[in-house]
């Protein structure tokens, strides 16, 4: 043994074990110290815990730990934590439970065989404990990460699923957590217990850091809530239970925030749900679902193609169809020129072919039953196929001419815009875009998304989503059109659908850093005042704990640990874009996208996204 082994003032220390040369005799040693370490009251046992804790998030699929017993130490270390609340109390045994749920997780996160080794070691009930809430709302975020790992495997569900609480309890906590997490640590700043506020921050930050970490750790205890129910939603036998209306409803605001945009979230859950038989008529039976996945299938949302994949699903099935074909068809037809999104190759054509499926049909098909806006916009759909059909056999100078004559109207369009007859110009773009050749993508563009801007001052937000949606789905690269992604912002914040108005803005803000076109581009890299204050608006209204805080009221704080970091509880009334320059300052412009942009307020800020965590997402 070397003097630093001697000088050591643990026996049996951790870190002097791992030091050792002799692999033989290390692997005995590690094994004793994971077999003795929970009889132990021994002070410093967590920074053994801690180093096995970054050793696990640094080498998940390492297997030496997994043969020589980690499992059932952090197993046994979590019961004991529940038995003796006078050790848990002392020293700083209070982390240990943390530290080891969070060491299962990451040890289970990627290898199935130590997920089997993981059950096998007796750990999903102490991690069940810790999803009940034996201890707090920390211990529950990495409880149910690990539990949601182990339900992922097929081998390791069952034992997961045996425990018949599970389900029920992470469908509480998805719904509870985010009260949970205000009520118990962010709102009251001097309550918060010094060791929830040390994991948070590592030491490494003040109250702004735990407040803003708190928010992230909030929504990705929901997320990995989510997490873990979808695999229970990926077994018929639990729909039942996932499907009851009051969850259902709650699935769509449940989007993770931008802390953690990485997670599909409630959208994900639904999207598994939507691709079984059996949670189909559920979706469907619920109007505020169906209504929520149209406005996320035609906004910026990272998952906008599992809206889409919700709606076609529904709209495939025979039991379903006719019961949300009025309000998809709203939102898919806007999106049936679709070139691609994401993995998805020609979505648009898989988008048209399902809304159309009923055209070859006699009479008493569904399409009796739909309302006259639906047919008429069924009818605009085939209109469009048919006139690219035509046009393919077409004379190349039969379309020069009728691109022409498109330019002339929209020319008149802009003059009538220019003059205040917004109506006016909203019907030559009209009559422009039915002269206009299919073919033509960046002059339809053009037109779909000046037609937005007169029904944004007509008041008119539905036809205006529509239309930048369809400017935006026919642009190259799709969703990538700066003013109709701004235009779209506006008539969404005017409907109070805060999060589709944020995403847009937001995207809005960045295609404006990345463009080349002086009336766009971001002069000196600061954002435009009326989009800072759009996006601050959106902020304050999509805010995460906004639900809690109304309830339960603002942030108490009296001073006693230093500058409190506050989210703006101003309730004032906002100005928005569209209700002040926008309406007068668009109204001088030609409304066209070569016209300059918009005149911008000295008053600037730069922009800077928030973090965003980069955690598992539904597979």
């Amino acid at each position: 043994m070397d003097k630093n082994h001697l000088d050591c003032p643990y026996p049996g220390c951790f870190f002097c074990v791992m030091k050792e040369a002799n692999p033989s005799k290390r692997r005995t040693s590690i094994m004793k110290f994971f077999k003795d370490l929970p009889s132990q009251d021994d002070e410093g046992q967590v920074l053994a815990i801690s180093g096995l804790w970054n050793t696990a998030m640094a080498h998940p699929n390492d297997p030496e730990f997994i043969d020589l017993g980690i499992f059932e130490c952090m197993s046994a270390l979590i019961l004991k934590g529940f038995k003796n609340r006078r050790w848990l109390s002392h020293d700083q045994n209070i982390y240990i439970p943390y530290y080891a749920a969070h060491i299962i997780g990451s040890y289970t996160m990627n290898m199935e065989e130590f997920a089997e080794r993981a059950v096998q070691a007796g750990v999903i009930t102490p991690l069940v404990e810790l999803l009940r809430g034996r201890l707090t709302w920390v211990e529950q975020r990495v409880a149910v990460r690990a539990l949601g790992h182990l339900a992922t495997y097929d081998s390791t569900f069952p034992a997961v699923a045996s425990h018949g609480e599970v389900l029920e309890l992470s469908m509480e906590l998805a719904l509870s957590s985010l009260e949970i997490v205000y009520t118990h640590f962010y709102q009251f700043v001097d309550r918060r217990l010094s060791y929830h506020c040390d994991l948070l921050t590592r030491g490494m930050g003040g109250l702004e850091m735990e407040s803003r970490k708190a928010e992230e750790w909030a929504s990705q205890l929901q997320c990995w809530s989510l997490q873990l129910i979808n695999c229970f939603a990926f077994k018929s036998e639990f729909l039942s239970v996932v499907c009851k209306p009051d969850f259902l409803v709650k699935l769509p605001g449940m989007w993770g925030g931008l802390v953690n945009e990485n997670s599909p979230a409630g959208i994900g859950l639904l999207r598994t749900i939507c691709h079984h038989k059996l949670g189909r008529p559920p979706v469907a039976n619920c109007p505020s679902v169906i209504e929520a996945l149209c406005n996320i299938a035609r906004s910026s949302d990272d998952w906008q193609y599992m809206a889409v994949d919700c709606l076609l699903w529904l709209l495939q099935d025979s039991n379903t169809r006719h019961k949300v074909m009025d309000k998809a068809a709203l939102a898919l037809v806007d999106l049936a020129e679709l070139s691609s999104l994401g993995d998805h190759k020609k979505l648009g054509d898989s988008i048209a072919n399902v809304l159309l499926q009923d055209c070859a049909l006699p009479q008493v098909s569904i399409r009796t039953m739909l309302t006259s806006h639906t047919k008429e916009l069924l009818d605009e759909l085939t209109s469009i196929r048919q006139r690219l059909k035509w046009e393919k056999n077409m004379p190349k100078e039969d379309l020069h001419i009728k691109q022409a004559a498109s330019l002339v109207v929209k020319l008149e369009g802009n003059s009538l815009f220019s003059s205040g007859d917004i109506a006016g110009a909203a019907s030559k773009y009209s009559e422009a875009l039915a002269l206009c050749p299919v073919k033509s993508k960046k002059e339809r563009v053009v037109l779909y998304s000046n037609r937005a801007q007169c029904y944004l001052l007509l008041q008119d937000p539905l036809a205006a989503i529509s239309d930048t949606t369809r400017a935006l789905s026919l642009h190259n690269p799709v969703n990538r059109h700066a003013k109709s992604l701004w235009r779209r912002a506006q008539a969404y914040d005017m409907l109070g659908l805060a999060k589709e108005s944020l995403l847009d803005a937001i995207l809005f803000i960045n295609e404006c850093s990345q463009s080349t076109d002086p009336d766009l581009c971001l002069k000196q890299n600061k954002v435009p005042d009326y989009a800072e204050r759009l996006v601050k608006k959106q902020m304050h209204a999509a805010w995460l704990f906004k639900e809690a805080a109304l309830k339960h009221g603002g942030v108490h704080y009296d001073g006693k640990r230093g500058e409190a970091y506050v989210r703006e509880g101003d309730d004032s009334e906002w100005e928005t874009a569209s209700e002040s320059e926008m309406g007068n300052e668009e109204k001088e412009e030609t409304n066209d996208d070569d016209s300059e942009w918009q005149n911008e307020d000295d008053r600037k800020i730069k922009y800077e996204k928030p973090p965003v965590f980069k955690g598992r997402t539904f597979l």
